[in-house]
Parts: C-alpha cells; sequence; structure tokens
C-alpha cells in the first residue's frame, strides 16, 4: 500500500496560523452585551447556540450545514471540529474521539465520550454511533472532561446531536441521490405547523453494494417529532426514531502486503470475527418545558432507547459458517429534570437523573455450525444467557455568577450513583453485583476583554466506570483464564484548557475564531494484565487492573466565515502530543500455535517461554511511548464560493500527519491528505425550492488506510511486524449525486 504523501508540515501550517491571524482587528461588530447572565448547559436541550459566558471549548455543526454538505456519515462532517476525530472503517461503523482520547483495544469498548441524541445518553452494542444524517437539527461538541453534566463515559467531552423539529419543516421534502458502488438514498417528509402546534414525520432509506468483499448494507430509517404549545409560556415533544439496519462487517485485512493486493479482502481467511449484523434501533423520548418567568425555566425529560442487535461470531474454516449465534438486546430508560433561573450577577441550575439499563446477552451455537467428532453440543443449544441492570441515580448543577462587568465564573457538580447486578439465567452461581458513587466537577471563567473577544479556561473532570466483566471475569468465566478483580476503580480524566474567541473583520469577511491549549491528565486506565488476547493460564497472571495512564496535550484553532462577495472558507487545525504516563505491564504475545497453520518460530525472548506450545511473551515498559492512532496534526480548509445567487462550489482538504498503529511505536502510518469538491444548485420559487448536488470524495484518488491497528503477532510466525496489524483500506475515489424539492 503506497501513500502519496501529504503537503502537511508543522512549519506549513505555522506560517499558514501566523498570515491569518496577522491583519486580525478587533472592532467592535454589535456583539451583544452580556446582560442578563443564565446557565445554559442543559443536558436535556440543545441551548449552546450562544458561546458568550461558557468557559469551555465548543464545536458547532448546524442542520442546514449538514444538508448542504450531502455526506455519508457523521464523520465527514465532524473533520471541521478541531480535536474531534473518529475512527471510520466501514459502511456507517464509527466511533467519535475527542483530543485523543481513546480506549480501542477491542472495538466494541465505549468512546470515552457521552453521545446525546435529544437528551438521551445513548450507547450501542458496538461502542458506535448510528444516527440518520437526514434527521440533524445541529451537533455541538462540548470538549473537556464532561462527567459533570453528563456522568459516565464523558472522559473527554460530549457530543450532543437535536433532531429536526420546528414550523420550519412545515411542508412536504422528496429527495433522491445516487453514487458509487450501487450507492442509492431515498427520503420524503411532511410537516406541518399551526397556531398550537408543529410536527413533521420523514422516511428514508439507504443502501449500497460497498467497495469491500460482502460489505453490503442498507437501512431504513421513520422519524417524526409533534410539539404543542400547551400555553405562551409552555410546550410538551414528543419525537421518535426507528431504524432498521442489515450490514456485514467485513472490509479488514492482515498485514500491509494483504492490504496492497487485495484491498477490497477477498480473501475469506480474513472473515471478521463478527459479521452479519441486524440491527433494529429504537428511540422514543417526550421533553415538558415550561418557563416559570422571564429568567426561569423548569425542563423534564422521559426517554427509552432500544437496541436489539444480532450476529454471529468466531468464524470456523468455512467462511460461510460461525460458532456462535448471539442476540444482544438493551434498553435504555431514564428520566430528567431541571430548573433554571438567572439574572443579573447570578444564575444557577439544580437538577437529577434517574437511568434503568437493562443489557441481555445470549448466546447459542450457530444453526449452520456442524462441530466435527462427537460433541455434547447441537446447533441451537444455549452457550451462555445473562443479564445485567444498571441503575443510576445522579444530582447535578450549575451556578454562574458575575465577579465583575467583564467576568463570570462558572462552577459545575455532579455525584453519580451506579449499581450493576448481574444475572446468569444458566449458573446462579455467577450472580453478581456491585455499587459506585463518583463525584465529577468543573470550575472555569469567561472574562470578557472587549465586547467581542472573551479568553476562558477551565479545569474539568470526566469518568469511565468498570464494566461487569471486568470486574468479574473469573466469576463469569472460571475456565477463560482472567481472573475476577472486583477491587477495580473507574477511570478518571482531568482536562485543564485556556483559549479565546472572537469575532472580527478577517479577509474583508465576518469570521469567528477560536484558539484553545488543552491538556487532559487520564489516571486508572483499565485493561488486562497480560496483554491483549492472551491466553497464557497458568503461565501469566491475567486479570483486568488498573494498570496506566496517559497526557494528552495540545493546540486548537478555528476559523470560521461568514460569506462575503459570494466567497467564504473554514479552517480547523489540531495539534495533539499524546504519551502513557505510565504503562509498565504491557505484554506482546508472539509465537502461539494455532495463529498459523505452518507453526510459528519462536523469536528470543526474555519474559517467558512454553516450548511445549511455542509459547513466548515479552513485557514492556511504555511509559513515555505515544498513544496509538492518535496523529499530532490534523488540518482540515473548506473553501465555498457563489459565482452565481443559485449556485455554491465547495472544495475540502482534509490532511494527518503520520500515527502509529500500535502501542509499542514500531510501525507507522503514512501522512495523508485528501481532497473533496461538491457543487450546489438550490433555486427558490415561491414555495417551492428545487435542489441539486453533486459531490465527489478523495478527489485525486489516494490510496490510504480507513484505520490500522495491532499489538500483537497475529499470523504466529514468532514476529510482531507490519504483516500483523489489521486495516481496512480506504475505498478510493467515490461520486454521489441528487436532488431533491420541498414544496
Amino acid at each position: 500500500m503506497k501513500n502519496r504523501g501529504s503537503i502537511f508540515h508543522p512549519s506549513i501550517l505555522s506560517l499558514a496560523i501566523a498570515a491569518a491571524l496577522t491583519p486580525l482587528t478587533f472592532n467592535s461588530l454589535n456583539a451583544e452585551e452580556l446582560g442578563i447572565i443564565s446557565v445554559e448547559s442543559t443536558t436535556i436541550d440543545d441551548k449552546f447556540e450562544n458561546k458568550r459566558g461558557e468557559p469551555s471549548s465548543i464545536g458547532v455543526v448546524s442542520g442546514e450545514q449538514i444538508d448542504a454538505a450531502h455526506t455519508d456519515n457523521v464523520h465527514q462532517m465532524l473533520q471541521a471540529i478541531p480535536g474531534l476525530t473518529t475512527t471510520f472503517t466501514s459502511g456507517d461503523e464509527l466511533k467519535l474521539h475527542i483530543r485523543g482520547v481513546e480506549n480501542q483495544r477491542y472495538m466494541g469498548e465505549k468512546p470515552g465520550v457521552a453521545v446525546v441524541i435529544d437528551g438521551v445518553p445513548v450507547f450501542e452494542r458496538t461502542g458506535t454511533v448510528n444516527i440518520d444524517m437526514d434527521n440533524i437539527e445541529s451537533i455541538k461538541v462540548i470538549k473537556g472532561g464532561a462527567s459533570y453534566l453528563f456522568g459516565e463515559d464523558a472522559l473527554s467531552g460530549a457530543v450532543i446531536i437535536t433532531t429536526k423539529r420546528g414550523a420550519k419543516y412545515e411542508g412536504y421534502t422528496v429527495s433522491g441521490e445516487v453514487g458509487s458502488f450501487n450507492a442509492y438514498k431515498g427520503l420524503a417528509r411532511a410537516g406541518f405547523a399551526d397556531e398550537n402546534s408543529s410536527g413533521h414525520i420523514q422516511v428514508s432509506q439507504r443502501a449500497t453494494d460497498g467497495y469491500w468483499d460482502d460489505s453490503a448494507s442498507k437501512a431504513d430509517y421513520i422519524n417524526g417529532k409533534y410539539q404543542y404549545y400547551l400555553s405562551d409560556v409552555s410546550d410538551l415533544t414528543l419525537g421518535m426514531e426507528l431504524s432498521d439496519r442489515n450490514k456485514n462487517s467485513h472490509g479488514k485485512v492482515e498485514g500491509v502486503t494483504a492490504a496492497e493486493i487485495d484491498p477490497q479482502s477477498f480473501d475469506p481467511a480474513y472473515d471478521d470475527y463478527t459479521n452479519k449484523y441486524n440491527v433494529n434501533l429504537a428511540k422514543y423520548f417526550a421533553t415538558y418545558s415550561k418557563d416559570v418567568d422571564d429568567n426561569t425555566n423548569l425542563m423534564m425529560n422521559a426517554y427509552s432507547y432500544g437496541d436489539d442487535t444480532s450476529y454471529f461470531s468466531r468464524p470456523t474454516s468455512n467462511p460461510d459458517e460461525y460458532l456462535y449465534a448471539n442476540d444482544y438486546q438493551q434498553v435504555q430508560n431514564g428520566v430528567k429534570a431541571e430548573y433554571r433561573t438567572g439574572g443579573e450577577s447570578l444564575a444557577w441550575m439544580v437538577a437529577a437523573e434517574i437511568r434503568a439499563n437493562a443489557y441481555n446477552n445470549a448466546v447459542e451455537y450457530a444453526i449452520n455450525y456442524d462441530p466435527p467428532g462427537p460433541s455434547i453440543y447441537s446447533a441451537g443449544d444455549a452457550y451462555s444467557d445473562n443479564k445485567t441492570d444498571e441503575a443510576v441515580q445522579a444530582i447535578y448543577g450549575e451556578t454562574k455568577f458575575r465577579v465583575s462587568d467583564p467576568m463570570v465564573v462558572t462552577l459545575n457538580g455532579r455525584l453519580d450513583h451506579i449499581a450493576y447486578d448481574y444475572t446468569d439465567e444458566l449458573d446462579a452461581s455467577k450472580n453478581v453485583d456491585k455499587s459506585f458513587n463518583v463525584g465529577s466537577w468543573r470550575v472555569g471563567a469567561n472574562y470578557a476583554l472587549r465586547d467581542n473577544l472573551d479568553l476562558f479556561g477551565n479545569l474539568s473532570t470526566g469518568f469511565r466506570a468498570p464494566t461487569v466483566d471486568q470486574l468479574f471475569a473469573g466469576t463469569l468465566s472460571p475456565t477463560g483464564g482472567t481472573a475476577s478483580n472486583p477491587d477495580l476503580v473507574p477511570e478518571t480524566a482531568i482536562n485543564i484548557e485556556f483559549g479565546l474567541r472572537t469575532k472580527t473583520k478577517l479577509f474583508g469577511a465576518t469570521a469567528e475564531i477560536d484558539a484553545t491549549v488543552f491538556q487532559i491528565e487520564r489516571d486508572d486506565y483499565i485493561m488486562s494484565t497480560a496483554g491483549q488476547y492472551s491466553a497464557t493460564t497458568g503461565v501469566l497472571s491475567d486479570m483486568y487492573d488498573n494498570i496506566g495512564g496517559m497526557r494528552n496535550r495540545g493546540l486548537e484553532f478555528a476559523v470560521t466565515s461568514t460569506p462575503s462577495s459570494g466567497f467564504s472558507w473554514d479552517v480547523a487545525y489540531t495539534y495533539i502530543d499524546a504519551k502513557f504516563t505510565s504503562y509498565d505491564n504491557f505484554n506482546l504475545s508472539l509465537g502461539t500455535k494455532g495463529w498459523s497453520d505452518t507453526g510459528p518460530t519462536v523469536a528470543d525472548c526474555s519474559l517467558l517461554i512454553d516450548p511445549a506450545n511455542d509459547w513466548c511473551v515479552e513485557s514492556y515498559d511504555l511509559a513515555g511511548y505515544s498513544v496509538p492512532r492518535v496523529p499530532d496534526h490534523h488540518l482540515n480548509v473548506t473553501l465555498r464560493y457563489k459565482p452565481a445567487n443559485f449556485w455554491t462550489i465547495s472544495g475540502e482538504m482534509d490532511s494527518q500527519s503520520a500515527y502509529y498503529a500500535d502501542e509499542l511505536n514500531w510501525i507507522k502510518i503514512a501522512p495523508r491528505t485528501t481532497f473533496n469538491l461538491l457543487a450546489n444548485y438550490d433555486r427558490k420559487k415561491g414555495k417551492q425550492l428545487w435542489s441539486f448536488f453533486g459531490r465527489i470524495d478523495n478527489l485525486l484518488g489516494d490510496d490510504y488506510y480507513n484505520t490500522a491497528r495491532g499489538s500483537s503477532d497475529q499470523n504466529g510466525d514468532g514476529v510482531f511486524d507490519d504483516e500483523d496489524i489489521s486495516i481496512t483500506v480506504n475505498q478510493g475515489r467515490t461520486y454521489t449525486a441528487g436532488m431533491s424539492i420541498t414544496f
């Protein structure tokens, strides 16, 4: 796999940023006065339109921007927010990361980012996020530890997605598009609005054959909202989103040679460990809001989020056969209430949240699996059947007070009580329970240096609680070789950041500029003490423990301009230096029989050798090593030009520097730069709006990897090198075109 290189260079970036800052003039642009201060950082409704007074760095993408960009997934839209990266493999398989914080030894882990959709804190079985791109009103990204608002898993921030609503969707819309690899999308929406209510319902379907072998996917969505105005000061909003998604999980190959000769992964030897997904998601919510007076509001939210996922796992020597059939069902139910009030010198919020989540996991021997030789198991027999009930009770609050006319101080606090109750339906002796009490907080300030220039800073915290599997591995699976460790404590992160935000004239256009420096200190990182995919029972002690820490520090810079004389641009740059601060028992497995048909050749190793099984484990202290899969530099630049009233032509450059694919920093993935091109034609006549678009992604057809990761000797030759990493090759140049009409 060759890479055509990158125009990216740190010195070039520094010069570009310096050149951009040189002509800044901090003239008054009639920005709003601070006036009444209020608490806007609600977890129920999207209240981040106004950044003034906020002590944290915030990124914003509007629904109009998403609709106009005609992207296939959230990954493409979020590249323009500095500090936010995505792990994108194939199809809509996506994980979000903020400021380089990740925990991706296994793909199903939580991402360390709280994802909230219409007030619902969602987590899917796969650890990914799936949302109908055509149903997004806005995306807001809060950076830094955000558990003070959202609780568990907000180690590095939160992504808040609000779906479409309101009277502006009155009327009818139909649209369709086609693209590379037989991709297509169809959509129909109908909305209404009157004096007492408004609402809409929308149906859509997306499908593609996919670039990779066996990667076809199809997704059907139906979603809608109904908002009823109970009085002049109160309303009730009801919303739902249902989706039925079918996809395989193929696209990965093993090693750089396979990536070069078989980028589409036709070789059946590379079939994924899990495959043939059928995912049904159902989200329902109801939100009540009442303005008690001009500065006081009560908001309550009730929600239910269901995830029913079935799939096959552990392929046999026959690529069409799998050992296990899995049926995973989870229901996340919850209620929240927030009371907010504001004034000239003091504003505050008090809130409470209750969650009742249930995770059911049933595994059977696959119907199409015929075990060789005598066996006590038959296809359809239960392999495992368990349920985890998770109860969360939390109280949280926020206080803002004006120390002086230009300075507002913000204090946040939250206390979570998290309780697990695990039930094994096949063996009651495995039933366990555990609870945690975890506090989180933020202290920050915003200083209005001028009426259009704010300085801000904060200290904020995040946490992630250990899972039942990590706490009680030895109890739940006594023969698995991993011991229980009920003394695990939650992972924690503390974020410190300082920044400025301003609105000014820049090259003749009005531009918003944000710049932030940050450091995230992450402690009590949870991982297995014997390394990934270890099978060293009796040779090396294996359990989950709080084994390490990381420090991520860097710089974020963003410029967003509004059109002037038909020309506008956006710039987003991120620098991240991510290092392990401690990790003294990273163990690399080498030379295990069974990983290779020919048997391994064991290299010299200093820790453990098991000659009977050709087993070798080498131990490393990773303190000071770079955190893998985190590029140091990321630059996204978008230029827009309107040659005529109805036309908009946009060009985007997205560039990232090299990164390591492994914890040992032995395997470095080359930098890459891609270019995208988009043309929109929008013509309004009366109430009718006709829109046409054409989009080309990866315009130059550059070769690069969507993902590259590795931490063990996959092929069992006794050597860990670039032939052991798991790779998903990018699909290359793609085309999309479509049209829509609103009437």
